[in-house]
């Protein structure tokens, strides 16, 4: 099997907008969510994608896109290695072209999508210049080549649960314990942990690292320290970050920082 590559793209002139080629792959990711949205195609192989109350096998040619801050998994079968493309678009740039954004997963299986994704991806891949791709992104998304057939939406939502939402969203501040969490909502921890997984398909610890981490992603692309980031959200040390990253990037924090 040919060795796995997987390559990064952004542009300060650009920070709208990312994108990530990955062949022959074979890493796994766990479940988590970004602050922007995701389009990604499946190039080779198959991916099991899982995300709250739904699963869905991806082949070759299909097109998913992911609403900001919905927690999903997308991995390749058992034993095998598939190859993908993703982009992540800034939900408020998104919707400026896009228009109104749906709740929804959606799954498309049209191959002129499929190419129209390619082309973009080689534009932005490519030495033309930030104007001309930004205006191929623009196009893209106002097309409409994003969309599919809807597989699952957000979770329930849970309004009392939004003050603890916000406490461990902060990756800044030292969140109160789960216990003094679930007190103020008159809670014992287990059914607050419960509820919370059930409202936002994470547990509260998985939440909050997950804020973390994307948080961490903003920081490395302004290209913060790496020490200094894994002090500043508090991970127990440059290890630790590194694991939690990479779980959940696929990639360690340095090569993410600056990407060949």
């Amino acid at each position: 099997m040919p060795p796995s590559t997987s390559r990064l793209w952004r542009d300060p002139q650009l920070p709208f907008v990312e994108s990530r080629r990955a062949s022959d792959s074979l890493a796994c990711y766990r479940p988590h969510s970004h602050s922007t949205w995701s389009i990604g195609v499946v190039d080779r192989g198959h991916s099991d994608f899982r995300c709250p109350g739904a699963g869905r096998i991806l082949t070759p040619g299909s097109l998913i896109s992911i609403p900001a801050w919905l927690p999903h998994s997308c991995n390749p079968l058992p034993g095998r290695a598939w190859g993908y493309q993703m982009l992540y678009v800034d939900v408020a740039w998104m919707r400026r072209w896009a228009g109104p954004l749906p709740t929804a997963v959606q799954v498309g299986e049209d191959p002129d999508a499929y190419e129209r994704f390619q082309r973009l991806n080689d534009c932005l891949f490519s030495g033309r210049s930030a104007r001309h791709k930004a205006a191929a992104l623009a196009a893209f998304l106002s097309r409409g080549d994003w969309r599919g057939d809807p597989v699952v939406g957000p979770p329930p939502a849970a309004p009392e649960l939004e003050p603890v939402r916000r406490w461990l969203a902060e990756p800044l501040a030292e969140a109160p314990s789960l216990p003094a969490l679930a007190a103020r909502l008159g809670l014992s921890r287990y059914q607050l942990i419960r509820r919370f997984q059930g409202a936002t398909g994470m547990t509260p610890h998985a939440y909050r690292l997950d804020r973390r981490i994307d948080r961490a992603r903003a920081l490395l692309r302004q290209g913060a320290d790496l020490t200094r980031v894994a002090h500043d959200l508090g991970f127990a040390d440059q290890s630790h970050f590194q694991r939690a990253f990479k779980e959940r990037v696929a990639m360690t924090p340095g090569f993410y920082r600056r990407p060949r």
